[in-house]
Formats: structure tokens, C-alpha cells, sequence
């Protein structure tokens, strides 16, 4: 739609204010006076010359007075936290209605940044299953299960009445070290054995276990044949091993050896792993609680490229085939080399595809194992992966990059986050499942969600799956349905990027506004 550009009369009606935004003198920046009609609830385009005033016009003299407006519209109360804005230099400017601006800029193009968390629809997520996720192991698969201290009592009597059992306190689960110190607290305190690997032995004086092997130690915290009449005892001495346990305990039939773990925190019935209670943070690949400890969250390791650093398998080494070395040279580089090859009677004037494949192992990633080896070498694709991330220095790191690739990380499979965070569900699907899902799909499983809760859960649920139905309704209004959550916002377009970035701007907008209308009624109440 092309600018009106015209002189503007002294009184303007209240028709044109209905149809027409109208500035009036617009001086900001290299504005010249300028007066203009721009026809309202339409799609207006400013074109001109670099340096014409286009974004003067749009950003510093519209949008601006628009914002000083609607912030002049707040209390005084809330105008103290934001300041005021200066009023661009303008006349007048009329039939203005309350404004948003998408800066010209391109989205945030970090790795770890995705359409979930640019949109906060991640984070909503991430509430979600730390409130109402259920925990399953790893291991088994099982549904992760918690006691109270009274249920653990009653289990306790109910399974093992009038059997024999010790009640034993985790104290060591599979770490190093004598623990000579741990056996003498305990002695000191009074009690008299403990389970070390399986096995009940006395604490004697000087007690302690190999420092160089992993064990498992529990203290006996007492041995009791299950009766009614010593329910008390059995109550203390529960009391006593989950203080000890840190809310885990151990019951030992006595006749049959089997254990049986209880917990109050998730644990697995058959294997005894435990979780932490989880948190938002337990599902965030940006925080150490939540990501996967091999890749810190980015889904992808940055390893050496074979492909990279062996351009060409017909030709020898010695001819350059090993790109990243070059050609031959006499230096102690190719002298390694040589002396390597030797040993399975290759050479460096071997085409490389003719070499064996013990060879070229050990030239990518060298003889660090073989302890008969002559001298140790750490294999070329080793030092590549070393100088890439420890940066020792800007030239090496430049020359490693050259011959690094991303892979998916082997742990997490990309998913970004532990094993643990990932064996939380809700409704059959984990935090990476969902984020998977196109908007659609995504709109669709969180709809399915109103009938899925029940009892106080829907009540936790409801706000969480209001604030997720708004925002992704608005992401299928301006047709974004087919991007996922976990799509990297560096790999979106520029129109993508805009309605993403619009998005984030009106619900920052709703989200301030509730915070200052709430803020003023606490202000209202106080006075």
C-alpha cells in the first residue's frame, strides 16, 4: 500500500482517526517534517532508499509513541520499575493504536536455542512432568515407586510376620576407599555389625576393606524376628536406618538372603536405583541437572572425521593422503609413522587402502593401549579431537576444525538429556517424545491431556496446559504447525524467525501486564 505523503489540516475528524493512522511533523533522526497518512487495518509497506528514514518513521516515531503511550496508561506504582520513554520528536500523531514491533533481526542462532524455548512453550513443558511426570527405571522399565515411612512399617509386617530379617541402613553403594574411619564412627556409636559385599561381619578394631575395589556397605541396624508385639522396636529401628540410609532401606530375609529395597524418594522395585525428585531443571538440556553429561545438552558430539583427515585411499601416505599431515616431511611425525607401520610390515609409500586395518587404527587414534608398544603415539584423529577442545591455542584450534564433524552423541541419542530425565512419563510419551512432535501433533497430545488427569493432578495441571493450548494455538494461527519443538532456531528462515519472535513478543506483553496490574492491586491492598 503506497504512503499518503500530504499536507495534514489543522483539525482532523474523527472519521480520519477511525481510518487513518496520521504523523504529523516527524523530525526524529534524518526526518525532515515529514507528514503522512497511513491507512489503518491494512498492510502498509515502507520502501525507499538506504538512509531515507524508513525505520526513522516505523520504529523511532510510531512504534515509540505507541510504547510511551501504553506505558503513560499504567499506574504510578508500576511506572517506577520501567522508567519513561522519551516522546520522539513529532507534531501529533493520531488514531494510533497500541503497537508491537518484531525488531529487523534474525533469531537467537545459539545451539542450544529451539522453537520450545524462544517460544517459553519449553518451559511450560518442562513444569509439566516435574509436577505430573511418572517416573520409570532405566534398568526394568518399572514404575518407579515411593513409601512413606508408615507404609514401609506396614509393608514391612505385613510381608515378613513371624520371619526372621535384618534391617539394614545403605551406607556405600559401589565407590572406592578402606572406610576404616566409617567403621570406627560406627563403633564409637555403638553398633556392633555391618554387611560388606553381601556379607554380615562384626566391626572389630582396625577394620577397614580393600581401597582399591568397589563395595557396598550397610550397617546392621538391627536383626528381629517379626512380631506384633515389637512393633515399636521395628518403628524405631526403620527411623533409625532411613536417618542413616537417607530415606533408603534395605530388608534382608535372614533364611533366604533376599533383599528388599524401600525408599521415600522414586526408586525401582527390583533393582533399587533411585531418582532425585525432580524439578524443571531435571528436564533442561541447559542446566547440569537435566543434560546429558557427554554432550552438556547440545545432542551432537564434535569428533574427528575420518573422511576429512583421508581425503583420497588410493594414494599413500607418503603422497599425502593423510590431509591433515600433508605430504611427506622429515619430522618426527612421519618418523612415528614409519616406525608404526613397520610393525605390520607396511609402508608409508603403501596406498592407503592397501594398509591393514590395525594400521590405520593406529595412526587415527594411536597405541595408548597396547603397553608392549615401543614408544606411544596418540593417533592423528586423538590430536585433532584434543586441540579442537581444549583450544591450546587459536592457530591449533583452527587447524583441528578443519577436520571435525558433528555426530549424534552416542549416550543420548540427540535427545539432549539424561537417562534418568528421560524415564519420566506422562501419557505413554517422555519430554523428548513431545518435543519431537510437529505443533500439530504437539496441540493434539496436549488437548488429549484434559480427560488424562484426574483427581488432584487435574487441578496442578490446569493452568500449565492453559498457558500451553494459548501459545501453540497462536503458532498454528500464523502457520508454523509443521515445525517441531526441538527445531534449532538457527535453522529457521527469516519469515520463520518473524512469527517466531512475534510469538515471544505477545505473550511477554501478556505476561508483563498481568505483573503490573497484579502489582498494583498488592499496592491498592497495602495502602
Amino acid at each position: 500500500m503506497e504512503i499518503l505523503v500530504e499536507t495534514i489540516p489543522t483539525e482532523i475528524s474523527q472519521e480520519d482517526n477511525t481510518h487513518f493512522l496520521t504523523v504529523t511533523g516527524a523530525e526524529e533522526h534524518n526526518l525532515k517534517n515529514i507528514s503522512v497518512k497511513i491507512p489503518r487495518n491494512q498492510m502498509t509497506v515502507i520502501t525507499g532508499l538506504s538512509g531515507s528514514g524508513k525505520s526513522s518513521l516505523a520504529f523511532d516515531t510510531i512504534f515509540s509513541e505507541g510504547q510511551r503511550r501504553y506505558l503513560d496508561s499504567l499506574s504510578s506504582y508500576a511506572k517506577q520499575f520501567i522508567g519513561s520513554i522519551e516522546r520522539p520528536k513529532v507534531e501529533r500523531i493520531s488514531g494510533l493504536s497500541p503497537v508491537i514491533s518484531i525488531d529487523q533481526k534474525t533469531t537467537n542462532r545459539n545451539p542450544r536455542s529451539t522453537v520450545g524455548t524462544t517460544t517459553e512453550l519449553y518451559d511450560f513443558i518442562r513444569l509439566l512432568f516435574a509436577r505430573l511426570g511418572e517416573a520409570y527405571s532405566y534398568n526394568t522399565g518399572e514404575r518407579m515407586v515411593r513409601y512413606t515411612e508408615e507404609q514401609i512399617i506396614d509393608n514391612l509386617v505385613q510381608r515378613y510376620q513371624n520371619q526372621s530379617i535384618a534391617i539394614l541402613a545403605p551406607l556405600v553403594r559401589g565407590r572406592k576407599g578402606h572406610y576404616r574411619e566409617l567403621f570406627q564412627d560406627l563403633s564409637k556409636r555403638g553398633y556392633l555389625k555391618v554387611r560388606i559385599d553381601g556379607e554380615i561381619t562384626e566391626i572389630v578394631p582396625k577394620l577397614q576393606v580393600d581401597r582399591y575395589k568397589i563395595h557396598d556397605i550397610e550397617l546392621v541396624v538391627d536383626r528381629i524376628k517379626v512380631e506384633d508385639k515389637d512393633l515399636q522396636r521395628i518403628r524405631s529401628s526403620v527411623q533409625t536406618a532411613l536417618d542413616f540410609g537417607k530415606d533408603l532401606i534395605f530388608i534382608q530375609n535372614l533364611k533366604t538372603e533376599k533383599i528388599e529395597v524401600f525408599s521415600k524418594s522414586l526408586i525401582c522395585p527390583t533393582t533399587g536405583i533411585s531418582y532425585e525428585e525432580p524439578s524443571p531443571n531435571t528436564f533442561s538440556f541447559n542446566s547440569p541437572y537435566g543434560y546429558c553429561p557427554t554432550c552438556k545438552g547440545l545432542g551432537v558430539e564434535e569428533k574427528a572425521d575420518v573422511a576429512k583427515i583421508i581425503s583420497d585411499r588410493e594414494i599413500s601416505i607418503a603422497d599425502g593422503g593423510i590431509v591433515a599431515i600433508g605430504k611427506y616431511k622429515k619430522n618426527n611425525t612421519f618418523n612415528y609413522l614409519q616406525k608404526l607401520l613397520a610393525v605390520e610390515k607396511d609402508k608409508l609409500e603403501t596406498p592407503i587402502e592397501k594398509l591393514s586395518e590395525k594400521s590405520i587404527k593406529t595412526i587415527l587414534y594411536g597405541n595408548g593401549s597396547d603397553e608392549k608398544a615401543p614408544f606411544k603415539f596418540e593417533g592423528i584423529a586423538t590430536q585433532i579431537e584434543r586441540s579442537y577442545h581444549d583450544e591450546i591455542s587459536d592457530t591449533l584450534k583452527n587447524w583441528a576444525a578443519n577436520y571435525i564433524s558433528e555426530y549424534p552423541c552416542e549416550t543420548c541419542h540427540g535427545q539432549r538429556l539424561r537417562k534418568e530425565s528421560l524415564h519420566f512419563k506422562i501419557n505413554g510419551k517422555n519430554v523428548a517424545d513431545v518435543t519431537a512432535m510437529d505443533l500439530y501433533e504437539f496441540y493434539d497430545w496436549v488437548l488429549s491431556l484434559d480427560t488424562y488427569f484426574t483427581g488432584n493432578d487435574t487441578i496442578i495441571a490446569r493452568d500449565i496446559l492453559k498457558e500451553l493450548k494459548e501459545r501453540t494455538h497462536f503458532l498454528l494461527e500464523v502457520g508454523l504447525g509443521y515445525l517441531s519443538l526441538k527445531r534449532a532456531t538457527g535453522s529457521l528462515s527469516g519469515g520463520e524467525s518473524q512469527r517466531i519472535r512475534l510469538a515471544t513478543v505477545r505473550f511477554s506483553i501478556k505476561r508483563y501486564h498481568l505483573y503490573f496490574r497484579r502489582a498494583e492491586y498488592r499496592f491498592a491492598s497495602a495502602r
